[in-house]
């Protein structure tokens, strides 16, 4: 009799342990498809039954209720982080959860680097191109009202970036950088605004540090004098006298000293040559003659 129950006993056991190993590979364990090395994006602002069902479509786990089930009753439905996400592995139902409230991603942070002179609509691109969370139209968004002060450098973002984030950065940088130059822009007589302006139009129109400062010479001096600018960087320049509205890039630290400490010279008028040398004429006359000499 004792045998009979302890047989008994034992094969109850292993019932419930092949119920439970059933239970937890038809509803816990990842998926026979997998998709093993696939990135999958979970929107900023997505509902976690919109993901839980992205999840599902996608093979990285079996029934979205589960995850629903895990994320509501856990108290973390609200703790979602949205960004990209590598499956790299076959994980369950209950490690997807925590990757998802916790934002393991299991990708390394973006690199980029942003040149001198750098456009926001060349950032959009750049940014869209790593990080395909953020959309062109929401960087041109957000960083258009601060075009000028994104300050190009590399920089590192995190798989859950977003446009506000990435304008952020670069203008916080931008004041870190611009911080132990103001009290010149403060005794240079002219506001920040036109300092970073007219940095924007020597990152366009020279390349050298020498060049910038005779150009930031001739520009400020024909400011002074009531001239047009009459610039390429800016066709509008050549019709309306004064600085753009606004910067035309996000210039560099050198472009900016260079607007900071102009050189004095004699010179009215300079152009570029097919090669990107610059040449320098004091009269209209002498300009006239570096065109033909220089441009035909």
């Amino acid at each position: 009799m004792r045998d009979f129950l302890r047989r008994h006993q034992l094969g109850s056991v292993l019932v419930a342990l092949a119920l439970l190993v059933g239970v937890y590979i038809f509803v816990f364990a990842p998926p026979l498809d997998f998709p093993v090395g696939e990135r999958v994006t979970i929107d900023h602002g997505a509902s976690v039954s919109n993901i839980a069902d992205e999840l599902s479509q996608t093979n990285v786990i079996q029934h979205g209720f589960v995850l629903k089930f895990l994320l509501r009753a856990s108290g973390m439905s609200n703790r979602v982080q949205a960004g990209v996400y590598l499956f790299d592995s076959r994980e369950d139902v209950f490690v997807i959860a925590y990757r998802l409230v916790v934002g393991s991603y299991h990708l390394a942070p973006a690199y980029i680097t942003f040149p001198e002179g750098v456009t926001v609509s060349d950032i959009a691109e750049k940014i869209a191109a790593t990080l395909p969370l953020i959309s062109p139209e929401d960087i041109i968004a957000t960083g258009t009202p601060q075009e000028g002060y994104l300050f190009p450098d590399t920089y590192l973002f995190p798989p859950n970036a977003t446009a506000d984030s990435v304008v952020e950065t670069m203008h916080e940088n931008f004041n870190v950088k611009i911080a132990p130059l103001l009290p010149e822009v403060q005794s240079s007589g002219h506001s920040l605004a036109d300092i970073v302006t007219m940095a924007s139009i020597l990152e366009k129109e020279a390349q050298s540090d020498t060049d910038k400062k005779i150009v930031a010479g001739i520009l400020w001096n024909r400011l002074s004098r009531g001239m047009a600018l009459q610039v390429d960087a800016d066709p509008e320049t050549y019709a309306h006298k004064g600085l753009p509205p606004a910067p035309i890039c996000n210039p560099g630290l050198s472009s900016i000293e260079a607007a900071l400490n102009p050189t004095e010279t004699k010179y009215v008028y300079y152009l570029s040559d097919k090669n990107g040398v610059l040449h320098y004429a004091t009269t209209y006359a002498e300009q006239q003659a570096n065109e033909a000499k220089y441009l035909h």
